[in-house]
């Protein structure tokens, strides 16, 4: 426990209490989840983040605060304490922001879950460390974390492009990215030293974000 701070600690209970709540009073999950009608047209903003403390189920919820136990302490460290912090709300506000862009249309899309935070403090410790090698939950494999990043990018991508799951992907790359190239502007030293990993992943991510800006049909599904 000396590894970690109260703010670390503090998410870890917020995640617990809310998903617990969640799980137990639907209408909790109904309350603060985020869904694109009731931000858009309700004016419920608080969703954005609200919706980051609670999840699907248990596992979702583990899989989530096993990869922020992992990260918290050496990114928090690089970091400090309240950059650490902004770095989590910013990224979840991140991932949800791209969410609501591309299921503008989609009054009924509702997603929950800390994996947009989660995503961008992954990104961020790619962007921050040279060299990094990432592991693989529950497997003795290690990758260099420019592949990682990579495959889990083009993963991402092909997965809102699909829609053949329930996953939040949208989230997952707006968070990502964001938490990187915060991360960045935090300590833009880094950029001089990773530059080549940086750019592996920003150019691909913000390609694809530009094209779904300008040209929103290519997210439609041929039949």
């Amino acid at each position: 426990m000396d590894d970690f701070s109260i703010i670390t600690i503090l998410i870890l209970i917020l995640n617990f209490g809310f998903t617990f709540k969640g799980l137990d009073d639907y209408s909790i999950m109904d309350k603060y989840a985020f869904n694109i009608e009731k931000v858009l047209v309700n004016k419920e903003y608080y969703r954005l983040i609200t919706s980051g403390f609670l999840h699907v189920n248990w596992i979702h919820f583990g899989f989530n605060m096993i990869t922020f136990y992992l990260f918290s302490p050496m990114l928090e460290t690089l970091l400090g304490t309240l950059p650490f912090l902004l770095l989590y709300i910013t990224s979840l506000i991140g991932g949800n922001l791209l969410a609501l862009f591309i299921h503008r249309n989609h009054p009924d899309y509702t997603a929950i879950g800390a994996s947009g935070a989660v995503s961008g403090m992954v990104f961020a410790s790619i962007g921050l460390i040279p060299g990094l090698k990432l592991g693989l939950l529950f497997l003795p494999i290690f990758l260099p974390a420019w592949f990682f990043g990579l495959v889990y990018i083009i993963y991402t991508i092909y997965g809102i492009k699909s829609k053949k799951d329930n996953i939040g992907h949208e989230a997952h790359l707006g968070g990502g990215i964001i938490g990187m190239i915060l991360a960045l502007i935090l300590i833009p030293e880094a950029i001089k030293e990773n530059y080549i990993t940086i750019l592996i992943l920003l150019i691909p991510s913000m390609t694809f974000i530009l094209l779904i800006f300008y040209k929103p049909h290519i997210l439609l599904i041929p039949n």
